[in-house]
Order: C-alpha cells, then sequence, then structure tokens
C-alpha cells in the first residue's frame, strides 16, 4: 500500500458562523447542511437553470455535480450510479440544539479532489446556504472565518482582509504511509452504517473484517475518482488477512431520523457508535484507515456518518484493554476556537462576495 501516499489530495477545514437569527438543528445536522449547500451552489454554478442535470450540455464541465453529486467515470461506469462525492460534511456535535442570535458555531468540511480545486466557490455556496436559512425556520447566519485544520491541531486562515480573496496555500498531506501495527483502538464517534443485503449491520454482526475491507474499498475508490486512480492493492490477500484479526468492541445503536425532500418522507438511519479494540496482522491496513479518518466510512458518510479515530496503535498485541466493560459515551467535548482575526476575514469575505 505504499504507493498510496501523496496520491489522493485532501484537507479539512473549518467553517464558522454567527447566528443572525434563530437556528435550529437536529440531532446530527449533516443532512440539512448538505442539502442547503446543494441548494446554494446549483444556484451559483448552474448557467443553463435547467430543473435537472441529466442531458446538460455543460453537464461535464459544470462544477454543480463535479462536487456536490458526480457522475461515475471510466471503469466505475458499470458498477456505479454516482461517484463518491469529493467532501464530507463533519457536524461539531450530535444533538439538537438551538443557536440564538449572536452565538457561533461551526462545522468542519473535509474536501478532496475536484472539490479542493473549488474551495472558493464552495466557500461562496456555504456563505450563502446560511444566508438563505438553515434548519426549520431557515435560520440566518453570517459566515465569519474559514480555516484549515493542521495535523498538530493547530489552524491556518485561508482568507485574507487585505486582498479579499481566499490565501494561497498548501494543504498539508495527512499521514497515510503503512505503520506497523498488531494492535490498535477504532473509536466510533458517529453513527457507521456498513450494509449486507441492504440493510445496516447491527453491532452483534459486526467483525473486524467488516470495517477493515470497508475501509480499504473507500480509499481505493475516492482515490480511482479524485486523485490519480485506483491502487494496486491485491484485495482478494486483504481480506484473507481481515478475516483472521480479532477483535474486542464495546458498541452500541444510535437511531438518526431525516427528512428527505427528494423522497418527501422521513428516513431513519440509525447506526452503530462505541470503542473497539482490534488485533491481528493489521499493518497492510493502515494506510486505509488512516485516511478513513479523513473520508469516513459506511453509507450516509457526506452527512459526517461513519466518523473514527485511531488509537493505541501498537506494534505487538501485549496489553490492550478490556473494552468490553467500558460504557460508550463518545461525546467529543469541543469548543469554538477564535479565528485569528474575526473581523478583519468577514470584511475580507465582503469584499470578495460582495455586499
Amino acid at each position: 500500500m505504499d504507493d498510496y501516499l501523496n496520491m489522493l489530495p485532501i484537507a479539512r477545514y473549518r467553517y464558522r458562523f454567527v447566528a443572525r437569527t434563530p437556528v435550529q438543528f437536529p440531532d446530527w445536522s449533516g443532512s440539512a447542511l448538505r442539502g442547503a449547500f446543494g441548494h446554494a451552489l446549483r444556484r451559483l454554478a448552474c448557467m443553463t437553470r435547467a430543473k435537472q442535470c441529466t442531458g446538460c450540455p455543460l453537464l461535464e464541465t459544470c462544477p454543480y455535480p463535479a462536487v456536490f453529486a458526480p457522475p461515475p467515470t471510466g471503469d466505475t461506469l458499470h458498477r456505479l450510479t454516482q461517484a463518491p462525492a469529493p467532501y464530507v460534511i463533519e457536524p461539531e456535535s450530535w444533538g439538537a440544539r438551538r443557536i440564538e442570535p449572536g452565538e457561533f458555531w461551526y462545522f468542519d468540511l473535509v474536501l478532496l479532489g475536484r472539490a479542493l480545486r473549488e474551495l472558493p466557490l464552495v466557500t461562496y455556496a456555504w456563505r450563502q446556504a446560511a444566508r438563505y436559512g438553515l434548519g426549520p425556520g431557515d435560520g440566518q447566519s453570517d459566515l465569519e472565518c474559514v480555516e484549515l485544520l493542521l495535523p498538530d491541531g493547530s489552524s491556518q486562515p485561508v482568507l485574507t482582509a487585505a486582498e479579499g480573496r481566499i490565501l494561497e496555500h498548501q494543504p498539508p498531506i495527512p499521514d497515510h504511509s503503512p505503520t506497523e501495527c498488531r494492535r490498535l483502538t477504532v473509536r466510533l464517534t458517529s453513527p457507521l452504517r456498513l450494509q449486507d443485503n441492504g440493510r445496516a449491520v447491527p453491532p452483534d454482526r459486526l467483525t473486524p473484517d467488516r470495517l477493515l475491507m470497508a475501509a480499504v474499498r473507500r480509499a481505493s475508490l475516492n482515490r480511482r475518482c479524485h486523485g490519480d486512480g485506483a491502487p494496486d492493492w491485491d484485495f482478494a490477500e486483504l481480506a484473507h488477512l481481515a478475516r483472521n484479526v480479532k477483535g474486542t468492541k464495546a458498541l452500541t445503536w444510535r437511531d438518526w431520523t431525516r427528512r428527505s425532500a427528494r423522497q418527501q418522507q422521513v428516513m431513519t438511519l440509525g447506526g452503530v457508535i462505541g470503542l473497539w479494540q482490534i488485533e491481528g496482522e493489521l499493518t497492510p491496513f493502515t494506510p486505509a484507515l488512516k485516511i478513513g479518518q479523513w473520508l469516513h466510512i459506511g453509507k450516509e458518510t457526506v452527512f459526517g456518518l461513519g466518523r473514527y479515530h485511531l488509537t493505541d496503535i501498537c506494534a505487538d498485541s501485549a496489553g490492550g484493554r478490556d473494552y468490553s466493560r467500558q460504557g460508550t459515551d463518545l461525546e467529543p467535548k469541543t469548543h469554538v476556537p477564535q479565528c485569528s482575526n474575526p473581523a478583519l476575514i468577514s470584511t475580507g469575505l465582503r469584499t470578495v462576495f460582495g455586499g
């Protein structure tokens, strides 16, 4: 898996807003955020104003389908109805909440491939989406700043007040090189939906090989669609190794519902959260597992589902923790970091985008 390094352009940004009117978010805001983003992006990018993208003469060059819902191309065409979206929305935390006027809120956004190159348009679309209104009641907010999140935990503003444009910057490449590993812990922080015959797999039926191969497939598909082509991985050998991996888990099921505007119905999309320690020959899987912390795995990743963090990466299997006796309160202790200069950055946005 060494060839995977440097082959998938990817970065994580933080979009920070201040509420202008009350904003109400459901338990998981990823779906509402994605819907608002899609509407705003289409308003900005569509040249023909056609009701559907299918059959549009500008389909192959328009940034809207390329970013929001890319069609399959090349060798993915016969197996997929849609290529993976080149972005992942990561809401701040789980739980319904009401944001009062003057209060700050944020989400993180992972961009890769074409979406990363369209950062100015993506940023403008989010600014407009927040101004149009989000959630029930269409609560309005103003975009205060956008920052690039760095691997060391710091952040870098990507807007300049002086010139009023996105700052030229080089997102660091995440470390997804192979790491010698016989044991690690997977911390599932948003519902993981791995499916079997069209149904989400419950905690008692989740096995380490399902998790590992889901990470491998997700990484491979995204590099094929948004990077430098499919990696040269031996899937049969990886599947064989995965079947010999063991695990100790403390997983629970968390239900989540969303309203589908397209299908005009409420959908229940629960998934698995918790802690999972896995042991075995894990070294070949570490590149896919590492990059999966950006890509997420399973279904509905674009909403932010299937997010996880890796901890306790060890080269031997000695020691280990008994997670089967632990609880699964995984809500992160988050805070909203201050932008380097929110007022100046906001001014810069108004200069770029007008108004």
